[in-house]
């Protein structure tokens, strides 16, 4: 049986608890999380415990990231499995804050981390990077840790995250793990809960379409334009109800190629009902 695992609600436990791992000389892995955890999200965990002595993980659902339109108030949440799944994959620490620990009265600061942000995903969801990138930096000034784990999954999170951490001195190493997918290919989310068993069997040529498109520019770096095209049109033809973007950019600054000719990523959002589901693979040399 599983021992409990320990879980703290506020700022100054979480800070007692990792200054006693400090006393102790033990380094620390983070994860931050928004719950409903899965399987991608338990890698996180272990990867951590791969690089560090402890690993600490966060819940909290951060209303800043939500659009108005978005599923702010459905987004599952189950506290109690969420720790369950994480003192079996390794965790030594739960922080579940109240809204008081992250956004308490009169807070008014948002980051803003600049042209990374801007497109993509940006676009499609005004605000959403400046309401991820104030509540992680928030979360790493409270834990300090010296690793945080976060999944390619996100990959343009991801990237705006490795600025943020750079540009402010935040003393902490950023560790992208791969995205754990599963066995046909999608990749895990909390939010594929949402799709009807017929979405689900279409859901999975997302991953098919850029596995092929990096195939074809690995043979041609030249066909960017055309390739996205056929993407797009095989994806409206497998059942998606629109593509939000299809693009292939620098791995780093996410700007768009018109020819691999350097690390890139395919980054993509294809809607099913009233599903976003999203997606993307590495395409030129590997990245960082």
């Amino acid at each position: 049986m599983t021992t409990p695992l320990p879980t703290v609600r506020t700022i100054a436990e979480l800070r007692a608890q990792v200054a006693d791992w400090r006393r102790q000389g033990l380094r620390i892995a983070m994860v931050p999380t928004m719950g409903a955890l899965h399987e991608g999200h338990l890698t996180l965990v272990r990867r951590g415990r791969e690089l560090a002595d402890r690993v600490l993980a966060s819940v909290f659902v951060n209303p800043t990231q939500f659009g108005p339109n978005e599923d702010f108030g459905r987004y599952p949440r189950d506290e109690a499995g969420d720790a369950a799944k994480l003192a079996a994959a390794g965790c030594d620490l739960l922080y579940a804050p109240g809204m008081d620990q992250i956004y308490p009265q009169g807070f008014t600061t948002s980051i803003d981390v600049g042209p990374v942000t801007r497109r993509w995903e940006g676009e499609f969801r005004p605000g959403h990077f400046n309401g991820v990138a104030t509540v992680v930096t928030k979360l790493l000034m409270q834990a300090q840790p010296d690793i945080a784990c976060f999944g390619e999954k996100d990959y343009q999170q991801l990237q705006t995250i490795k600025r943020l951490v750079a540009d402010l001195d935040i003393a902490v190493r950023i560790e992208g793990v791969p995205t754990v997918r599963e066995a046909d290919g999608l990749a895990m989310s909390s939010r594929n809960a949402y799709l009807t068993a017929e979405q689900r069997s279409r859901a999975a040529g997302l991953n098919r379409v850029l596995r092929t498109i990096a195939g074809r520019l690995a043979e041609d770096p030249g066909t960017v334009v055309a390739a996205c095209e056929w993407g797009r049109g095989e994806l409206l033809a497998g059942g998606f109800d629109a593509v939000d973007y299809l693009a292939v950019v620098d791995a780093a600054n996410l700007e768009p190629l018109e020819r691999v000719d350097r690390p890139g990523r395919i980054l993509a959002v294809a809607r099913i009902g009233g599903v976003r589901l999203l997606d993307n693979a590495a395409v030129g040399a590997p990245s960082a």
